[in-house]
């Protein structure tokens, strides 16, 4: 059942681009808007990756305190048509050169923008140049599909939480 539940979970990632972010500060909850891309590599082959500068609340939060939760989901109206995946785990910046490059390189075949960097502005280019890398490994995820009943929940754990 895992790896059928990991499977479709990584499929419904697949399908969207956009996730909700939330970490924790002194100032309290944060949740940011992200564009990301599924590391199959990691977390269980549902790890995300995106990027973002440094100076964020968010990337400072991460940098203070890795824990964090996500989620992604389909914009709906229609409350039988609600499908989403939640999860929680750590998420770090990815200081490696060569492990950055290769997560640049998921983003970048997810987004075609990303490939075409030298027909960008230079201000943009320069800010892209900028970003740092993050990666969250998931330590559970839970997969939301209220077309199999209202309020259906899978749980995947991936990893025990300490």
């Amino acid at each position: 059942m895992s790896a059928l539940l990991s499977d479709r979970v990584a499929a419904f990632l697949d399908l969207h681009h956009v996730m909700s972010l939330a970490t924790a500060g002194p100032s309290g909850p944060h949740a940011a808007t992200l564009f990301y891309a599924r590391d199959g590599s990691a977390g269980g082959g549902l790890g995300l990756v995106w990027v973002s500068e440094e100076g964020t609340r968010h990337s400072r939060e991460l940098a203070a305190s890795p824990a964090v939760a996500a989620t992604v989901a389909a914009d709906t109206a229609d409350f039988a048509a609600v499908r989403g995946v939640q999860m929680h785990g750590r998420a770090v910046r990815v200081d490696d050169p060569d492990e950055a490059a290769r997560l640049r390189g998921l983003l970048a075949a997810r987004y075609p923008f990303l490939q075409r960097l030298e027909a960008l502005p230079d201000r943009l280019r320069e800010a892209v140049a900028r970003v740092a890398v993050y990666r969250l490994d998931p330590d559970e995820a839970v997969l939301i599909d209220n077309a199999r009943g209202f309020g259906h929940k899978e749980t995947l754990v991936l990893r025990r939480s300490d």
